[in-house]
């Protein structure tokens, strides 16, 4: 397998954020996003389409800090609000309709829609996606692996979309649900070199009939052509100030995992059942971590702990720090259903897309 491990500094930082497009009165969901990508000012490599019709992915440069991050897609946000886009962040929209779906007109999409009949027909899903540099396809592995292990707390601190199609789903991340219908979707399973991983994802890609590797979604995988392991299942952030506290996060445990690989292998089962768990009841969760199920709060504060070295070294304590105001306010999850008991539906959207706004970094 090609790739390009190594081609930038290890530990570099990148970005992507799915966002919903909305009406800009009733905040229902708007099929434009031809159109904001047709007018905005940023190339297609920091903008452009996604699945849905009613969705656009804005995307960082590389960067070396999260805060470098964060404010480069404040500025996207900005660009593409500049080009007439009304945003919201977040895993799903709260009240959108069953099946009130476009899909993007390429090739991706269409071979996508084939595939997956009316799954992808539900509704638009949005995640945030963690690009971590790895110096070489080994590396990447020992990344991975490490990673593996903090899936579900990335997951319960992440947790953005508790309604779907116009209820409360008991959920903290309704759209964790609702991709786990997706194949290829999941946690992988531990890889002992680069070698195993290739053939894996080869043998996948025959099962499943394609041969470009992106098409595997596992909830952190290897990207060879971009040279990094990527963080893919949590969901968007409404304020970008989280955003930045999530990617200090994972790249503080990439540092950790690209030094000493992980402390113990995990079977894939058992961080699947643990990552459950948090999209349930996200900062409130019980999760597995060393070897017993913990609060999720506890954890995130040992794990901080722990990467806080890490993390002042590459420039990101300042962002993970953000981590203890997730942990407070109680994530995204808390904020909307806390927003949704103030003024119901109506101020619940409007509520989002004002946190869709906001800047939360320089620019």
């Amino acid at each position: 397998m090609q790739h390009g491990f190594g081609t930038s500094d290890p530990l570099t930082l990148g970005m992507e954020e799915e966002l919903l497009l909305v009406d800009a009165d009733s905040h229902q969901l708007a099929h434009v996003a031809e159109e904001v990508l047709s007018a905005v000012e940023l190339p297609e490599a920091l903008a452009a389409h996604e699945a849905f019709a009613s969705e656009i992915e804005l995307r960082t440069p590389v960067c070396h800090d999260a805060a470098e991050a964060a404010g480069a897609l404040t500025a996207a946000r900005a660009a593409a609000r500049a080009a007439g886009a009304t945003l919201m962040a977040a895993g799903l929209h709260p009240a959108a309709r069953w099946g009130d779906v476009r899909l993007t007109e390429k090739q991706r999409y269409r071979e996508i829609d084939k595939t997956m009949r009316s799954l992808i027909r539900r509704t638009p899903e949005c995640a945030l996606h963690v690009h971590v540099g790895a110096p070489s396809p080994d590396a990447a592995v020992r990344m991975l692996n490490g990673l593996r292990a903090h899936l579900p707390l990335l997951q319960g601190l992440s947790a953005n979309s508790p309604y779907w199609f116009g209820a409360d789903s008991g959920l903290a991340s309704a759209r964790f649900s609702i991709v786990r219908a997706y194949p290829r979707r999941g946690v992988p399973r531990f890889f002992h070199d680069w070698a195993e991983y290739a053939e894996t994802v080869q043998a996948t890609g025959a099962a499943g009939d394609f041969d470009d590797y992106t098409f595997i979604w596992w909830d952190a995988r290897a990207h060879p052509r971009l040279g990094t392991i990527e963080v893919r299942e949590m969901d968007v952030q409404s304020s970008l100030d989280d955003a930045a506290a999530l990617a200090a996060l994972v790249q503080a445990l990439a540092a950790q995992a690209l030094e000493s690989g992980p402390d113990v292998h995990l079977p894939a089962e058992a961080i699947g059942e643990s990552s459950f768990r948090a999209s349930r009841d996200g900062v409130d969760a019980t999760i597995l971590y060393d070897g017993a199920l913990r609060p999720l709060r506890e954890v995130a504060r040992a794990t901080v702990e722990s990467g806080a070295g890490p993390a002042r070294e590459l420039g990101s304590e300042d962002a993970l720090a953000g981590v203890e105001r997730i942990l407070r306010e109680g994530g995204g999850a808390a904020r909307q259903r806390a927003a949704a008991k103030r003024g119901g539906m109506a101020g619940l959207l409007a509520q989002l897309v004002s946190d869709s706004e906001g800047a939360a970094w320089p620019t």
